[in-house]
């Protein structure tokens, strides 16, 4: 009762915002507007078809164009709504205006909220979750309820992030430093399907820094040098970026960043091991634009993590390390020391001339490494082992000192094109084009079986697509679009592939009022990956009691026993998403007074997925001690498997609005959904918790000061399978000050976590002896209180 009070106290409070659509006065819907939506190319700069991030569409033109009120922008900040972005549709429109659930952060947000994970920038945006672990500094995704497994499409500037290693974690994550971020794009559910293949659940795409971002308008050349410092044990952070224009055809841009990161403390006072990181990043890019129109771009980046993952033993008196299983609620796991090399390589082609209707397109080809070298260093019980010649380990999670890696290159291609033309009354797009990806894994464990966990092999991702979008003067737009999928997955042993097409139709009614309604049916199709199809081999227990039996097969000596096998599924069919969808977009302008803005989306969806895959626990149950006598016996099934589930089903609303009157805004974004497996009729785990978020803030000293406040609500999922712990239910308040005294002065100030409180923001799973997985649950709490100061200083000349 507590929860859903709270939950409908945060709801209520910005309910206000999104309800004013509700009570406009009829006139309203003749309200003309810009129509970045509209099938009629938009007016673009010659020299690239991406918009200048000082003068976005639907933004208001600001009184002068110095230096000075152009690095000011960036303070003063615009609705993020109005942002220009083609996520959905592959052609440039307006957020508000996309006729799908889209949400946008933008390079102002970014540079406020002094980030340290990429799920810092991402948590207040409906209907997206982050599962994240203290001692991994990698992301994971969840849109909608679904993740893992490339069910949400990952891509840093254009470039698919495949990466995925089977352990206590999320199936699928990828590496991306915080500060070279320059905006991002979020697309809720299949209906981006003409971005590619897999993307069910949605795509996250994020643009990284280039030269606009350092050089504004006015300047030939700039350099951007920032520092953050940090409280609950310390945490730094220094970069550099500067850019120039060679000449008008040829820009230059490169930077790098250094962070550190002690381990942090919950909010219960205790530290979370192994949270601390080292990260360094390099990034350089080359534009060249050879005639008009065109624009070519070469953009590499470089990172590096170094890391422990995994957490030891905690100290009796913890009181987050209580379970059923008393004896064992201390215990850790083994602790891997790791380093994560990351490579991201692009080159891109685009063209775009105001008056050529036949042609806009858009080519880019790329390859992405991910390296993760570790080494044991510690494990679960300091007992020598004989198997690994008197030091402690086992012939599952390998001996300490030894090594492990883990390997995925993916290479890949994206060209697509629109061409526009008008008949009669109508307006119309055609956007067509082709994609494709091939996976690589290998992975090498000189002691243990991550080779079987997490095997080796090749996939083979492509397809093309086409879309029509039409507009009848400013009555209706359609958008009707059909992709076509293939896949081939091959290993030593087997081998498997299929194909499908995936239709989508979206209608909406006055594209140009202040309410657009539209509606929506869109479906999607993900492949199997290579885990889920072949992995094998032992599970092994975190202690000698809860080590059972051995595999039937692929052993690979003594010590190998285990609490379950993982056993391949080679048969595995591909995943298919069907999205049904009720939208509104809201758009007003001297709502209450001359120069405020109202931006609104809201959305209501369900995502029937047939042939869903997850895992399966099956066999003869056995009846085993949990520790010594008198310990209580517990049955478990012995083996676990990756099946098709017949359906699953996720359903739910979303909404977020922003008000802004200029001197003060206000905002609201939440989510309520549930998701079910209709099979079984558990809840779905990857459902994530309910959650509400607020902004409001004030914008003093003309405009150059910005004091804001986030509150987020969050009730957790309790529909979830037994063999599954809830996340908590939790409020997280943070503070955002930021004052521009000088043009190249910028000073920021943070305060995370304000209430210090504890939470877990996602379930974890329950170990075979039904007790929690420890090392999961210590490494998923959020940091306590947080304090963070930046300074960043602009050198610039023309």
């Amino acid at each position: 009762m507590a929860d859903g009070a709270r939950y409908s106290r945060a709801l209520i409070l910005g309910a206000s915002v999104v309800s004013i659509a509700a009570v406009m006065p009829a006139s309203g819907f003749a309200q003309t507007a810009d129509q970045a939506a509209h099938s009629s190319k938009p007016a673009k700069p010659k020299q690239a078809k991406r918009k200048p991030a000082t003068q976005q569409a639907g933004q208001r033109p600001q009184a002068s164009t110095s230096v000075w009120d152009a690095r000011a922008q960036a303070i003063v900040g615009v609705q993020a709504l109005d942002t220009i972005t083609a996520a959905a549709s592959k052609t440039d429109e307006r957020a508000v205006d996309a006729l799908a659930p889209v949400s946008v952060v933008t390079s102002a947000q970014i540079e406020a909220r002094q980030a340290s994970t990429v799920g810092d920038l991402i948590y207040n945006v409906p209907g997206v979750w982050v599962q994240n672990r203290g001692d991994e500094p990698s992301t994971s995704i969840n849109i909608r309820g679904l993740q893992d497994f490339g069910r949400v499409a990952v891509v840093v500037d254009g470039a698919r992030q495949n990466y995925q290693r089977t352990g206590h974690f999320a199936n699928g994550s990828f590496f991306l430093d915080p500060e070279l971020i320059s905006g991002i794009d979020i697309v809720r559910g299949p209906t981006a399907n003409i971005y590619g293949t897999g993307a069910i659940g949605g795509v996250a795409s994020f643009r990284t820094k280039d030269i606009e971002d350092v050089v504004p308008a006015g300047e030939r050349w700039g350099v951007d040098v920032k520092t953050i410092l940090g409280s609950n044990y310390g945490r730094a952070l220094g970069s550099v970026f500067g850019g120039v224009h060679v000449n008008p055809n040829v820009d230059v841009f490169a930077g790098g960043t250094y962070s550190t990161q002690e381990s942090y403390r919950d909010g219960t006072g205790f530290e979370v091991a192994n949270t601390g990181n080292r990260l360094s990043s390099g990034i350089a890019k080359l534009t060249v634009r050879p005639a008009d129109g065109h624009e070519v771009k070469l953009g590499t980046i470089f990172q590096e993590d170094l890391y422990s993952v995994g957490q030891p033993p905690r100290r009796a008196g913890d009181p987050n390390s209580t379970n059923a299983n008393g004896t064992n609620n201390l215990n850790g796991t083994s602790i891997y020391r790791s380093d994560v090399k990351n490579y991201t390589t692009t080159l891109g082609w685009k063209y775009s001339q105001p008056d050529d209707q036949w042609f806009d397109w858009d080519a880019k080809v790329y390859w992405n490494r991910t390296e993760n070298d570790q080494i044991k260093t510690g494990h679960t019980s300091a007992t020598p082992s004989v198997f690994c010649g008197g030091v402690p380990g086992n012939a599952v999670s390998g001996c300490i000192g030894s090594n492990r890696g883990y390997l995925l290159d993916t290479i890949g291609v994206d060209v697509h094109n629109t061409t526009r033309f008008d008949t009669g009354s109508w307006r119309h797009a055609v956007t067509y084009g082709l994609d494709a990806f091939q996976d690589k894994v290998s992975t090498q464990d000189r002691t243990g079986t991550s080779e079987v966990t997490t095997p080796g092999g090749q996939r083979t991702l492509s397809g093309g697509f086409v879309q029509w979008k039409a507009n009848y003067t400013s009555m209706l737009e359609m958008i009707g679009a059909l992709r076509y999928d293939n896949y081939q997955l091959s290993s030593g042993t087997t081998s498997s592939g299929g194909d499908r097409l995936s239709p989508k139709i979206t209608v909406a009614l006055v594209p140009t009022a202040v309410v657009t309604p539209y509606v929506s049916y869109a479906e999607g199709y993900r492949a199997p990956s290579i885990t889920e199809t072949l992995v094998s081999g032992p599970h092994s227990g975190a202690t000698v009691n809860d080590s059972f039996f051995r595999c039937p097969s692929g052993t690979p000596g003594p010590g190998a026993d285990s609490t379950f096998c993982f056993v391949p599924n080679p048969n595995l069919r591909p995943e298919v998403g069907k999205n049904k969808e009720i939208g509104f977009n809201i758009k007003k302008d001297d709502l209450f007074a001359a120069g405020d803005t109202l931006r609104a989306k809201i959305n209501v969806f369900r995502n029937d997925i047939s042939d869903f895959i997850d895992q399966v626990a099956y066999g003869n149950p056995l009846v085993v001690p949990t520790g010594p006598p008198p310990a209580p016996s517990i049955t478990v099934l012995p083996f676990l498997q990756y099946q098709n589930v017949a359906s699953a089903r996720i359903q739910g609303f979303e909404a977020e609005a922003m008000y802004d009157a200029n001197t003060w805004f206000f905002g609201l974004s939440g989510t309520y959904q549930n998701g079910k497996n209709l099979q079984t009729g558990f809840g779905l785990y990857s459902v994530p918790p309910q959650k509400v978020t607020t902004t409001a803030g004030v914008r003093l000293l003309d405009r150059t000061l910005i004091l804001s406040v986030m509150w987020t609500s969050a009730i957790a999922n309790y529909d979830i399978p037994p063999s599954y712990t809830p996340a908590t239910s939790y409020d997280l308040v943070n503070l955002y000050a930021q004052y521009q005294p000088r043009p190249d002065l910028t000073l920021n100030f943070s305060v995370e976590n304000l209430l210090n409180q504890y939470y877990r923001p996602y379930a974890i799973p329950v170990g075979s002896t039904g007790d929690t997985q420890n090392d999961v649950k210590w490494a998923s709490a959020g940091a306590g209180l947080v304090v963070k100061g930046g300074l960043k200083y602009h050198f610039g000349g023309i």
